[in-house]
């Protein structure tokens, strides 16, 4: 016996077990969790009037901008019929604020007294908040396209030279109103011409409200006008229990398989136990490293791959079996049971990554969610086979420990 081997193999184990249990913690706490888990807002829009496919895509696009910039994980945003979109948006702890700007139009004007439109949306190039570095005053700075900015510059420059000012007094003609979906932001006046291209709408309450408005207006005017026609809370109970519910079914799952592997496959089902913990933890890990989110669907592909890592180590583990009743050395057994099984593993594992990549771009929401933990747990589980089972097995042959054939169930 090889005592050197022994120890490493224990250390290992023990290395494997001890990182997984001071890690349910950390983990449970940073990874996110979906709709259906966490709770959230579910939206759905409907344009007003006649619609285009093309301009149901581009409200889609728009409104995904402006959740993202809300700091939504994983929301999911999809056409529903010829006239709809669904936004489900999990973890809003402000819902009514969110709602209130994916529900804007934001039709930008600017507009003279004389009621003649000079600017629109269509002209700005970006918008950002800000905060006064004199008076702390929050307020939007505006920067114009090319087209944008000479439209300005005329603009400016005409109002300047046909309403001159007379003394102290201000001519009404020179104030240009800025507009935010047919309500007057601001009715700023013009001292002076404006070539620049920059322009600053004040007069918020504080930055929020400034920053709310920028998004707006960098997120685009929608194309069609939109009325939220249901707008749901999913409680928090609902996630708890479900959450609970997926729990419970993930540990006996667990629990089941590894006793399974121990019972028929002995010393190899040991083995192939700390190699389903290890890519549980590889798993985990990952997913919280990408910031993925959590869902149902997720849980199910998370499920799906823990039974494909088992069948990649049943798949070695025959072969070995054979080669052990063929009358082979353990050395020489492990070898070519590995060598047997590596391109059934192979081919088995790519068609099905196959299956995830093609749900992935093709998905949306929660089913590309359910892609990505079945992508990520099939190359977890290739890796915990394939390379960490086969050196574990060969680590416990050359140790001397189990020495019977018996012990890898010959």
């Amino acid at each position: 016996m090889r005592w050197g081997r022994v120890v490493s193999l224990v250390g290992i184990v023990a290395l494997i077990v001890g990182v997984a249990y001071f890690s349910l913690n950390p983990v449970k706490e940073n990874i996110r969790l979906g709709l259906d888990l966490e709770g959230g807002v579910q939206v759905r829009l409907q344009a007003k009037g006649p619609v285009t496919d093309e301009d149901i895509a581009q409200v889609i696009e728009i409104m995904r901008t402006r959740v993202d910039s809300l700091g939504v994980a994983e929301p999911t945003i999809q056409k529903e019929g010829n006239n709809r979109v669904l936004l489900e948006l999990p973890g809003l702890e402000d819902p009514e604020s969110a709602i209130d700007v994916i529900g804007k139009t934001a039709q930008l004007e600017f507009k003279t007294m004389d009621g003649d439109l000079v600017l629109t949306g269509k002209d700005l190039k970006n918008a950002k908040e800000a905060l006064d570095s004199q008076s702390g005053e929050a307020y939007v700075s505006l920067e114009f396209s090319a087209e944008g900015t000479k439209k300005f510059a005329e603009i400016t420059t005409k109002l300047v030279n046909e309403y001159p000012e007379v003394g102290e007094k201000r001519d009404e003609h020179r104030k240009i109103a800025i507009l935010l979906d047919k309500q007057i932001l601001q009715n700023p006046y013009v001292d002076e011409p404006i070539p620049s291209g920059q322009a600053r709408v004040s007069g918020y309450e504080n930055l929020e409200e400034a920053h709310k408005i920028a998004l707006l207006l960098r997120s685009g005017a929608l194309p069609v006008p939109v009325e939220i026609i249901e707008k749901r809370t999913v409680g928090p109970t609902l996630g708890a229990d479900s959450v609970a519910n997926s729990k419970q079914a993930a540990i006996w799952g667990l629990v089941a398989v590894m006793i399974f592997m121990i019972v028929f496959y002995r010393v190899p089902g040991i083995i192939a136990d700390v190699s389903l913990i290890l890519y549980t933890l590889l798993l985990l890990g990952i997913l919280v490293a990408i910031n993925a989110t959590l869902t149902l669907p997720g849980i199910a592909g998370f499920l799906l791959s823990v039974g494909m890592c088992v069948d990649a180590n049943i798949i070695i583990y025959e072969r070995l079996k054979e080669e052990l009743c063929n009358g082979k050395s353990l050395r020489a057994a492990i070898d070519s049971g590995f060598s047997r099984a590596f391109w059934t593993i192979f081919d088995a594992n790519v068609t099905t990554l196959i299956a995830a990549v093609v749900l992935f771009y093709l998905g949306s929401g929660t089913i590309k969610g359910f892609a990505v933990t079945l992508s990520l747990g099939i190359i977890c589980s290739m890796f915990t086979a394939i390379t960490f089972t086969r050196y574990m097995l060969k680590m416990t042959a050359e140790s001397g420990l189990f020495k019977n054939t018996k012990f890898y169930g010959a």
